[in-house]
């Protein structure tokens, strides 16, 4: 899964221009989401920014609620009390009603414990404010069951569910978003940043108000056209480790605050970490959710434990209110064989491999054990771009190596040198397509007409061949050239070429595999490139100072880049030019003026200003003029010209394969898990802003037979 953590923004084509408004009437999303069959277009009409769509046409309420066994005699209110007034109405065609009761077993891998894995915080979509449906193709309710823009989208106002409540029983209301807002958020508390769902096209930041308990207004200085958009994505509400934290349950949080806790101590260097622990649900029992599931137990070397939300607001068509399975248990382990061990021995229930670093290759042995072990094996598409990436830092410290690195005919070689028919071979099992390395070919601006299309593979094909002896061509007219006969070259100059492999030392086995075609490969035309793992802990901080020279062990699922840009515009640190990318994501605040007279590198934090005609600079222009720009084909299209510069003046990042099946393995009577032939594009698993399976409702899994499977 993409990285952007990473935590990987995926929006793809949009049936309807939800961007402008989408009064989506209450209780229930699109009747067609999410099936084989053809889709009725429902989404709404408009061709600009703010024009008023048709509303979508809801699933109906159901005439009454049905609640797990469970619950029964735990002196709860009554099912239909402790719902809304419209509850989120699951509107998957492939899924049934089911059968209550049952644990589902999991594993994650994770280096650093529980509390840093995010797996299972992919599936729970419940703190946010609009869904992605129809593998991203729609936007749809979620707390908010309808909202509605002005005409130049400058003003957004959403209005939530009535009855909505926290996991406690406590009503959740507008002002649950407003504290976080005002109290996290604006002061900068927790190391709590405006998310980009907040900012204008010109990168200002919102304000925020809650007229009443239901309502929310966004009002920008510029046309802010994707905010639904960037609603949608991402799971939201994991304490900001894959997406913004958007709302937080004040009538808990308060007695640890500063400003209404008694005997709290106002030291946020002391109550900042006391509060980061106390407000993630998944990880204190205490924390109250909006999630399907609350923590039960959590502990950092063993795992969480997730027991059913009595109060969670959604609902089968037939009016059971959902979880059907009663508890859900994530297993922490720090040995990706390990967990693949316990896929083949049965003992784990649901295993999405992007997550258990189960690719292609396990296929044949997993599938050697699935009689034995009950399972099967389902494949989704993954929506790559790239399949396994490398990419040169951009920003290096060496101002050598970093001239070396900013020029495109070296990249060029390098892509030249690169034998993707083995990668495709030897890793994918020649599933997929060949690329040099694009966002996801799912992206909408490649959808969009003839023209998109026509973007796409220009780019996808742009230095895809593997041709040795062009790459040597190309190394010899830059200088590079083996002076000394060791059989490496050397810089211009005499001085010796030595690139380094730098890659998290955690890495999965499809990332090593490329990683060795790639060294054999570049050592084939006279380039040396060793080998560096680097601790996982401290990899984020040497690459965004501009200490490593390389990054290997990511994968771009992207697609909207007005929604997740950092893939093709510098816009934060994590990609491919890092000091840039800090560089732009501090205009406008007063940290940016600082220390302008010290090495870029050794600033707080370090930064460099991109050069004036620079790809970056040109890149970070046109994002700027697509991000205000209400017309959607006019957007596209200055979304194309960022496409066109890594076409003619990247690679910037390299890719091998593109689309290639990502492995699930399920146990056979789990039911509600939909096949590739059920989702509207197959399945979209990779980018982490299309939070999987949170889109497809995994609340609605159910076992056949719920006594085989307790604790």
């Amino acid at each position: 899964m993409t990285a952007s953590h990473q935590p990987t923004l995926s929006s793809m084509t949009r049936r309807g221009f939800l961007y402008a408004a989408a009064a989506v009437a209450g209780g229930a999303a699109l009747s067609a989401c999410t099936g084989n069959d053809k889709p009725t277009d429902q989404t709404g009409g408009g061709s600009g920014s703010g024009a008023k769509g048709s509303a979508t046409k809801p699933l109906p309420k159901p005439n009454a609620y049905q609640q797990a066994p469970s619950l029964d005699g735990k002196g709860l209110p009554p099912v239909a009390e402790r719902l809304p007034e419209n509850p989120y109405v699951i509107p998957h065609r492939w899924a049934k009603p089911g059968k209550y009761g049952g644990q589902l077993n999991m594993n994650v891998v994770s280096t650093q414990g529980a509390a840093k894995a995010n797996s299972d915080k992919e599936f729970f979509y419940g703190h946010s404010i609009v869904r992605y449906l129809n593998d991203g193709q729609d936007i749809g309710p979620g707390l908010a069951e309808s909202w509605e823009a002005n005409d130049d989208a400058t003003e957004w106002t959403f209005h939530f569910r009535k009855g909505l409540k926290w996991s406690d029983g406590e009503p959740w209301t507008t002002g649950d978003i407003m504290w976080w807002w005002e109290k996290f958020v604006l002061p900068g508390k927790m190391s709590q940043i405006p998310p980009d769902d907040t900012r204008s096209g010109k990168g200002t930041i919102a304000k925020l108000s809650a007229p009443d308990d239901l309502t929310l207004t966004m009002t920008f200085d510029a046309p802010a056209p994707m905010t639904a958009d960037k609603l949608a994505a991402w799971a939201n509400g994991a304490n900001g480790d894959n997406g913004p934290i958007w709302m937080m349950p004040s009538h808990y949080l308060k007695q640890f605050h500063p400003d209404y806790g008694k005997n709290v101590p106002d030291d946020w260097d002391s109550v900042g970490g006391i509060m980061t622990t106390k407000c993630d649900w998944h990880r204190n029992p205490d924390c109250p959710t909006m999630t399907g599931y609350r923590c039960k137990s959590f502990n950092s070397n063993k795992g969480v434990v997730l027991e059913r939300n009595p109060y969670y607001w959604a609902v089968m068509p037939n009016g059971d209110q959902v979880p059907y399975i009663d508890e859900i248990q994530v297993s922490v382990i720090s040995d990706p064989e390990s967990g693949k061990l316990q896929v083949q021995q049965g003992s784990i229930d649901y295993c999405q491999g992007s997550f258990n670093q189960i690719g292609l290759t396990d296929v044949a042995g997993i599938r050697d054990s699935t009689a034995k072990a009950g399972t099967e094996i389902v494949l989704w598409d993954s929506g790559s771009g790239t399949g396994s990436i490398f990419f040169f830092n951009y920003d290096y410290i060496d101002p050598t190596l970093r001239k070396l690195f900013r020029e495109p005919k070296f990249r060029q070689a390098v892509s030249y040198a690169f034998d993707r028919d083995s990668v495709r071979k030897g890793v994918y099992f020649n599933t997929g397509d060949k690329t040099t390395g694009t966002l996801s070919p799912k992206a909408k601006e490649f959808q969009i007409n003839d023209e998109g299309k026509k973007v796409y593979t220009d780019w996808r094909d742009s230095y895809v061949q593997h041709d040795p002896d062009k790459a040597k061509q190309i190394l010899d007219e830059l200088g590079l050239k083996d002076t000394d006969g060791d059989g490496f070259r050397e810089l211009p100059g005499g001085k010796p070429l030595k690139l380094r492999l730098d890659y998290s030392a955690d890495q999965s086995a499809e990332h090593t595999a490329k990683d060795n075609q790639l060294i054999a490969d570049l050592k084939a035309v006279g380039l040396r490139m060793d080998k560096n793992p680097i601790p996982p802990q401290s990899f984020g901080d040497q690459w965004a100072t501009g200490k490593l020279m390389t990054h290997t062990n990511w994968e771009v699922g992207d697609g909207h880049p007005l929604i997740y840009a950092g893939w093709v515009v510098p816009v934060q640190v994590d990609h491919w030019a890092p000091l840039q990318g800090r560089w732009y994501s501090l205009l406008g605040t007063p940290e940016l003026k600082k220390e302008l007279d010290v090495d870029p590198y050794k600033r707080h934090p370090p930064r460099v200003e991109p050069e004036a005609d620079s790809p970056v600079a040109k890149l970070q222009d046109f994002y700027n003029q697509a991000r205000v720009e209400p017309d959607e084909l006019k957007r596209a299209e200055l979304i194309w010209e960022i496409f066109k510069i890594h076409t003619t003046e990247g690679p910037f990042f390299m890719g091998c394969v593109a689309n290639y099946p990502q492995v699930m393995v399920i146990k056979k009577d789990l039911r509600n898990v939909p096949r590739k032939e059920n989702l509207a594009l197959g399945g979209f698993v990779n980018p982490w802003i299309h939070p999987t399976p949170a889109v497809y409702d995994p609340e609605c899994y159910y076992w056949e037979n719920p006594d085989d499977h307790t604790a």
